[in-house]
């Protein structure tokens, strides 16, 4: 019997990893020994696993360095229409893999590091994930700087380089405690500082008003330093930049008014001037308004616009270097694109430069401004749309106060000519809002100041269209677009599911990694008996080798032959972990009460972090870890349900589970979720989906068809209706006694004996106060749930709907969907023409 062939064995039959040729190999591993020599000052007798780690992480950016420059060179060159991507959240994870798929060397570096006896697997463990997100938002940032490398468009993502990013999640007797991420401790391979590039910033001072225009003065400056890191393209020797900046006090700060003794504090105070790039604001679709989240904001704007300015001004034509004074063409040549409200101040900045500085009149700039700028929303929550104080926006930023009053000013005379004597579409619609404390609504100035507005799904654009920016959307429909969000394939399937992408390479060849809507070819294959095996044996493997991962870290036996049913992500009550512990505890239930019925096995995971403010999320994450403790433990139960919450969800994380999971749960109140885009990841790893109407599960339930989803629970519709008439939720508490079991266990102690009253404020919420309607979907949810057991037990009915819904996900790449915002809002062609390879490695 021939012997089962190793992770490395398999690795090199795999194609889409590309190939390793001999004198590549040997030239990475020359390469390799000169880093960990002369970058790291070590040799074999001394290197840690983490030394090895870095020097492959060197070897394999040499390999960016010759592309990278030559991208940036052939766009100084050509002088294209520029795409800015400004984000105060870029979450990025780890870069190594990465970077070796994109550029085919992963086969060539997984021989090289073996004839060097070590493990390539082990030295990527090593890496840290770059966590400068919080979820979707920053995460959907990453995957667009890929796709917009492998189109081929000249695009720059515009962040801020946190020293901390989003904290590390440790769950200590069952409740979530959080650990500050420093990311940066050994230090980043990846990033190139410009100190060349410094840009200063300004905060706080005052306006003077002269009849040459107005100036901004006495202020305090802070320095923005640029770190660049590369962002490759798939297999298109272009490499683009991601340019991240981190906060300096200036040389002389606070020294002028330096007097003897206080030279020292003068120094320490630095800090108060560096803070501001320290740490990423851990929130989620949720809004706080503490001033150093402005300065953020700010912060960020205003060294990139001082960027884009330099970059604009000086350009080539042919040989000729030019210098460019009209900014009557900046709208031809920049596109900037606000991921949200977050960096909604490049409006005012962009017209304090214009205006200001450059001294145009205000309505060519405000025309400029307008076309340049472009807006996505991400979400209709209300705790989450920014509205700032006019009080701190009067301190920190009083000529952009000014500038904001008079863009207002003209709104409302415009609103006032188009609808006479309707002073409350006024109120509705006016920047400045009234009450006790005044406050600027951010989401209005950015429709305003912007020439497109887009949600990121077709039911969340429709939900803004209809009632969050419905004046807005009456007074300019042509602003108002849809874009839904797409998700890298290259790291959600080629890079974390390679058994998988290479199973669909043998069938319908490579290309579908950079044209996924050819993954509907799979159609073909849905009753062939070799495919409908492979793919569930891929499935198999990567649950085999997640489970040895879980019993590793979380001490609990696994049954690998259970559906993994699972769902990751925030911990918000919109999208209502708390149902889904409902049907865990029921099932608990049905289990103990007929503990000889063959039931279909379970291991329900779930993952995500709660804001550190957010107190019933955090006991929602006890509520979860307490089931888990009672479940876990019960021998009547045995392997036929566990309960895991997967501590300190991250990218790498879901880069584990993802694959490996059965039956993905987006299960959100309809008309909450903007968009989601850990749904389409769990669509294209062969997992079928649990939800609600809501998002893009609807796009997702028609490409796959509605057949191969579970769809469950009120839509957008049913939920107005009951909000019109009134949530109870004792009308079903009475009525389900399932549903009342459930809640009187949580009630009475059965999940915390030594403390029964530990989740009185759970349920106090889900009785009296619970926006999301959980008890509403209960029942539905439920009879859904028993559907999913039914099929589960039938393999190959199973499988052929995982194919059909991998075929159908084609629509859900970034590609598409930076390909959309291209033509529709920035005015840029997408190319998948391929640079030449730089000479010293061709």
């Amino acid at each position: 019997m021939s012997k089962p062939l190793s992770d490395h064995d398999k690795k090199k039959q795999i194609s889409v990893r590309g190939l390793a040729g001999v004198e590549n190999v040997a030239d990475l591993k020359t390469n390799f020994n000169r880093h960990l020599h002369f970058t790291l000052v070590k040799d074999r007798n001394v290197a840690t696993r983490r030394d090895y780690y870095f020097a492959l992480a060197h070897t394999v950016r040499d390999h960016l360095v010759g592309r990278w420059i030559r991208t940036q060179q052939s766009y100084y060159e050509k002088d294209p229409k520029r795409v800015y991507y400004v984000s105060l959240e870029f979450y990025m994870g780890r870069t190594l893999q990465n970077t070796m798929v994109n550029l085919a060397l992963e086969n060539a570096c997984d021989e090289a590091t073996y004839q060097l006896g070590l493990d390539m697997e082990e030295l990527q463990e090593m890496e840290e994930d770059a966590g400068l997100g919080n979820g979707g938002l920053g995460r959907l940032a990453a995957c667009f700087l890929d796709s917009m490398a492998s189109l081929g468009l000249a695009a720059y993502g515009y962040g801020i380089r946190y020293e901390f990013g989003i904290f590390n999640q440790k769950i200590a007797n069952g409740w979530q405690v959080e650990e500050a991420d420093d990311w940066l401790r050994y230090g980043n391979p990846w990033e190139k500082a410009r100190p060349e590039y410094m840009r200063p910033v300004h905060f706080y001072g005052r306006t003077e008003h002269h009849p040459d225009g107005v100036k901004w003065v006495d202020t305090q400056v802070v320095l923005a330093l640029p770190y660049d890191t590369p962002v490759p393209g798939y297999r298109n020797n272009i490499v683009n930049t991601m340019r991240l900046w981190s906060a300096k006090a200036p040389c002389d700060f606070n020294l002028k008014d330096f007097n003897v003794g206080g030279y020292i504090q003068a120094v320490l105070d630095r800090n108060l001037a560096e803070n501001i790039s320290r740490v990423l604001y851990p929130n989620d679709n949720f809004f706080e308004g503490k001033e150093l989240r402005l300065k953020q904001e700010y912060f960020v704007v205003a060294a990139t616009l001082q960027d884009i300015i330099r970059r604009f001004k000086t350009s080539k034509f042919g040989s000729r270097e030019i210098v460019r004074t009209d900014f009557s063409t900046l709208p031809d040549k920049v596109a900037i694109q606000l991921n949200d409200t977050h960096p909604a101040l490049a409006i005012p900045e962009l017209m304090r430069v214009l205006v200001d500085e450059e001294k145009l009149p205000w309505e060519k700039a405000w025309d400029i401004c307008v076309k340049t700028c472009a807006y996505t929303n991400h979400t209709v929550l209300p705790e989450a749309l920014e509205r700032w104080p006019i009080d701190l926006f009067q301190t920190l930023l009083p000529r952009h106060l000014e500038i904001i009053y008079e863009i207002n000013r003209r709104h409302l005379e415009r609103i006032a000519s188009l609808h006479p004597g309707d002073v409350d579409r006024l109120r509705r619609m006016s920047m400045i809002e009234e009450g006790p404390q005044k406050k600027v609504n951010m989401a209005h100035l950015c429709i305003v100041g912007s020439h497109a507005v887009n949600g990121v799904a077709r039911i969340h654009s429709d939900i803004l269209k209809a009632t969050v920016f419905k004046d807005f959307y009456e007074m300019d429909p042509h602003k108002f677009q849809n874009k839904t969000n797409g998700i890298t394939p290259r790291r959600w399937l080629v890079m974390c599911n390679p058994g998988l992408a290479e199973v669909i390479a043998e069938r319908i060849g490579e290309d579908f990694i950079r044209d996924l809507d050819q993954l509907q070819k799979l159609r073909n294959f849905v009753n062939d008996e070799a495919f409908i095996r492979d793919v569930a044996k891929v499935k198999q493997e990567n649950k085999l080798k997640f489970a040895v991962h879980l019993e590793e870290h979380y001490k609990v036996k696994i049954n690998p032959n259970s559906m993994f049913d699972v769902q990751v992500k925030r911990i918000h009550e919109y999208k209502r972990q708390l149902l889904n512990c409902l049907h865990i505890i029921t099932f608990y239930n049905r289990i103990k009460k007929e503990p000889n019925k063959q039931w279909t096995p379970r291991t329900i995971m779930i993952g995500g972090k709660a804001a550190p403010g957010y107190h019933t999320a955090k006991m929602i994450i006890r509520l979860i870890t307490a089931i888990g403790e009672v479940v876990n433990n019960d021998p009547v139960v045995d392997d036929r349900l566990k309960v895991i919450f997967l501590e300190n969800y991250r990218v790498t994380l879901a880069e584990k589970a993802i694959p490996a999971s059965d039956l993905s749960e987006q299960i959100s109140t309809a008309g909450t979720e903007a968009s989601g885009t850990g749904n389409m990841k769990f669509m294209l790893n062969g997992a079928l989906t649990i939800g609600t109407m809501d998002g893009a599960n609807v796009e997702m339930a028609e490409e796959a068809g509605e057949d191969n989803f579970f769809i469950f629970g009120m839509r957008v519709e049913d939920v107005e209706a009951m909000d019109a008439k009134g949530y109870n939720a004792f009308e079903f508490y009475n009525r389900i006694p399932e549903l009342k079991q459930a809640i009187d266990q949580i009630a009475g102690g059965f999940f915390s004996p030594k403390q029964p009253d530990l989740f009185k404020d759970i349920v106090n919420m889900l009785m009296h106060h619970d926006r999301f309607k959980v008890f509403a979907d209960y029942e539905d949810y439920i009879k859904c749930q028993e559907k999913v057991s039914a099929l589960y037990k039938k393999p190959k009915e199973w499988t052929k709907k995982v194919i059909l819904n991998i075929a159908g996900s084609g629509k859900f790449s970034s590609d598409r969907t930076i390909s959309q915002y291209a033509h529709e809002i920035w005015g840029v062609e997408p190319t998948l023409e391929k640079l030449a390879a730089p000479d010293e490695l061709k």
